[in-house]
């Protein structure tokens, strides 16, 4: 089961652990249910050292951050994630019906069928590709359908995101399913997410339809080829409506393939569809995720550093990004993910926790610059961006700190540098901005009580 961390069948005082749904080379997935309020849940358990071996952090980092990006109807939800000190737990949404794929293997689906997982699937992906966030192994077998009919996409642990892009703008690590794979992942020179996605949406349209796969061939070589040139027949039953929508979607030119724009224009995409699918996703669309890349999900958890806005702090401090369980982890001794990601390589960032308010930090932090004798040359998106005034070993020494808040009467506050010599910075940081930020510390993260008194006293 999931030994030590937890009490019998409980998992951190909050899931009842019951039977086991599925396994994988590094994961283990659970049907668990809320002790408060009944939910059903399932929980992936991801040992930290089998990662760790293999060189799975970043999959693991972006697993979490995308799953934070999209929040939608059509894919399955985190709703948390909690750790330990040897495991990961991912707190998921629980799909009741089990996967599409099961439903093709038993034979084509009736075109109204087809259509409405169709709609389902490509109403996901395009609010997906509005946050730069692109699957790229869509497949059936990724694909759910809940109690109610419904679909869900899951596993986004191949994902990546629109910041991982090469200066041509194209994504270039290989990855996904052969027989779902668009023509210019296989060739290697880079492509692009979206206009892959779709490529994918067009097979799974085909195998929902004629119950069998476009591409194949036992020679992995030659079903490469018949991919590269889109050689495929569609099966007589196909309308025609249908044969010229696949065609036009499974083009091998990415430039000249229709877009997901286009898809959900054509008459037989529309035919039928929710009008709440449609309400949904412009809604979906016009919320702007309190976070909103990458970055900002791992520095306000301990995974990693972010430069990005989050809120504007001359227009509103009240604004200041809300922290969720996940993120809490990194307040808590033995459950800070930071040495899950970071653990041959020192830390660059301090964080604290502060009971002030997010105006009274600010105003400290202000002082401790001045006290530190930087100037503040920026105060955007929750973040003050502090710089020194002569030019260093190597270059300006730089500082950013940024706010998030816990509960409106707790804060924790991230400082970090951006620019410069590291050396100035730590002995700068721990001789004149810390003691200065003394008065409003709740507690500095990482450090034991003995060392924070420490510090206290000596200040």
């Amino acid at each position: 089961m999931m030994e030590a961390e937890k009490n019998g069948n409980i998992l951190m005082q909050k899931y009842e652990v019951g039977k086991l749904l599925g396994q994988g080379t590094f994961a283990k997935v659970y049907h668990a249910r809320n002790i408060e309020t009944s939910q059903s849940v399932a929980i992936k358990v991801i040992d930290k050292d089998k990662i760790f071996k293999v060189g799975l952090m970043e999959q693991i980092k972006r697993e979490i951050s995308v799953m934070k990006l999209v929040r939608h109807p059509n894919i399955v939800q985190l709703y948390e994630v909690m750790a330990t000190k040897s495991k990961i737990y991912f707190v998921l949404e629980y799909v009741k019906g089990g996967e599409l794929f099961n439903k093709i293997a038993k034979g084509k689906l009736r075109e109204d069928a087809s259509r409405k997982y169709f709609q389902q699937l490509v109403s996901a992906v395009d609010f997906c590709h509005s946050r730069g966030v692109y699957h790229r192994d869509l497949k059936p077998e990724n694909l759910l359908v809940d109690e109610n009919g419904n679909l869900k996409i899951s596993d986004f642990g191949l994902s990546a995101l629109a910041e991982s892009r090469r200066q041509d703008g194209l994504l270039h690590t290989t990855c996904g399913t052969p027989a779902y794979v668009a023509p210019e992942v296989i060739s290697r020179k880079g492509y692009d997410g979206a206009k892959v996605d779709t490529w994918s949406c067009g097979v799974i349209l085909f195998v929902l339809m004629a119950g069998y796969l476009p591409f194949q061939d036992s020679n992995l070589m030659e079903m490469y080829r018949k991919i590269g040139k889109a050689d495929f027949k569609c099966p007589p039953w196909f309308p025609s409506d249908v044969r010229k929508l696949v065609s036009r979607i499974l083009d091998p030119n990415p430039r000249t393939r229709m877009p997901i724009t286009k898809i959900v224009e054509c008459f037989w995409f529309k035919k039928g569809i929710d009008n709440k699918l449609i309400r949904k996703n412009i809604e979906m669309k016009g919320k702007v995720s309190a976070l909103t890349d990458v970055n900002v999900v791992f520095s306000s958890t301990g995974i990693g550093s972010n430069n990005n806005k989050l809120v504007d702090v001359e227009q509103d401090v009240a604004k200041i990004t809300n922290l969720n369980a996940f993120d809490i982890i990194s307040l808590s001794e033995g459950f800070n993910l930071s040495g899950l990601f970071e653990e041959s390589e020192k830390r660059k960032e301090a964080r604290f926790t502060s009971s002030q308010s997010a105006s009274t930090i600010i105003s400290k932090l202000e002082d401790a610059a001045t006290c530190s004798k930087m100037t503040i040359k920026k105060k955007e998106g929750g973040v003050l961006k502090m710089e020194g005034a002569n030019e260093g070993r190597k270059g300006v020494l730089s500082i950013d700190a940024e706010i998030f808040e816990v509960t409106p009467a707790f804060h924790l506050v991230e400082i970090k540098k951006n620019n410069g010599d590291t050396l100035e910075y730590e002995n700068l940081f721990k001789q004149d901005m810390k003691p200065a930020l003394k008065d409003i510390v709740w507690a500095w993260q990482g450090e034991s009580k003995d060392q924070q008194a420490k510090d206290h006293n000596q200040s």
